[in-house]
């Protein structure tokens, strides 16, 4: 198991920053490695994010020296989502099966956890994201039914899609980890505009169901200052609370979005009216 530390960036130092710097901040491009769990330890409220991908045998979620604890999940939650094919997650001897696009939450203090695929030639893809917690509550399963589903948009703005708020307080308790999964509908490709911030709590998303040569273009930065960052498959994207979050893909597509911070209100957010993007 592996993890990369990424730094905490000044929103007034971004403004400066090429296309490279900031790919190299913000954007994971690597998630998923055949037989290994690779993660990435960010200063932006703590968050880990990463992949498991098992292959011919279990993968064990291990502690770290930047996790500072002798268990990952001794001071921790976990979000778990499948983007590939059937697995299995053992929490502490439970075992959950998880099909494409099922949830898990994984409850703070749980000592073992072990990802598994059930078939090799179709292996899992776990997408991971953990936050500090101050509380164990209960590991449960969120499949695509147990969601909260909400639709939004419509065709003449091109953003036609469902949210199904998965890790979410009418859903399942966290102690600050919110997270859902949300689905652009065929010619549909922004997934929000105008943008938004929410400086109370910070985000990573991971896009999927792109075609090898699709793309989503991650629009960030300060409101009079944005940037643009250029997203294939399976990749992710740190997103600081000072930060705006939109997107417009090539083709439609889905992205897994998990928060943490201050609060867990979904609608705590700060509209930005379109005259004042730059």
């Amino acid at each position: 198991m592996s993890i990369e530390v990424r730094q905490v960036c000044h929103p007034e130092a971004v403004r400066h920053f090429s296309s490279a710097e900031l790919r190299g901040h913000f954007l994971i491009e690597s998630l998923f490695v055949p037989g290994e769990i690779k993660l990435t330890y960010s200063h932006i409220d703590r968050l880990v994010v990463g992949g498991a991908a098992p292959t011919s045998g279990p993968l064990v979620l291990e502690s770290h020296k930047q996790i500072g604890s002798p268990n990952f999940l001794d001071r921790r939650e976990l979000g778990v989502v499948n983007l590939g094919g059937s697995g299995r997650v053992y929490a502490d001897g439970q075992v959950h099966d998880l099909e494409p696009r099922d949830a898990l939450y994984i409850a703070m203090g749980t000592r073992e956890v072990r990802f598994e695929s059930v078939d090799a030639s179709a292996p899992a893809k776990f997408y991971l994201v953990s936050t500090p917690a101050h509380a164990r509550f209960e590991t449960v399963k969120i499949g695509l039914d147990r969601a909260r589903r909400v639709d939004l948009g419509d065709v003449a703005n091109g953003n036609v899609r469902t949210i199904f708020q998965m890790i979410h307080p009418e859903v399942c308790r966290s102690a600050q980890l919110v997270l859902g999964m949300t689905q652009l509908k065929p010619g549909s490709m922004w997934n929000t505009m105008p943008a938004h911030v929410h400086d109370r709590r910070s985000e990573v998303y991971v896009y999927f169901d792109l075609q090898p040569d699709a793309r989503v273009f991650h629009f960030m930065g300060e409101p009079e200052e944005t940037k643009h960052l250029v997203v294939s498959n399976e990749q992710a994207i740190l997103s600081p609370g000072w930060s705006i979050h939109s997107g417009v893909g090539t083709s439609n597509y889905a992205f897994v979005w998990a928060m943490g911070g201050d609060n867990q209100d979904f609608t705590d957010m700060e509209m930005v009216p379109m005259e004042t993007l730059r």
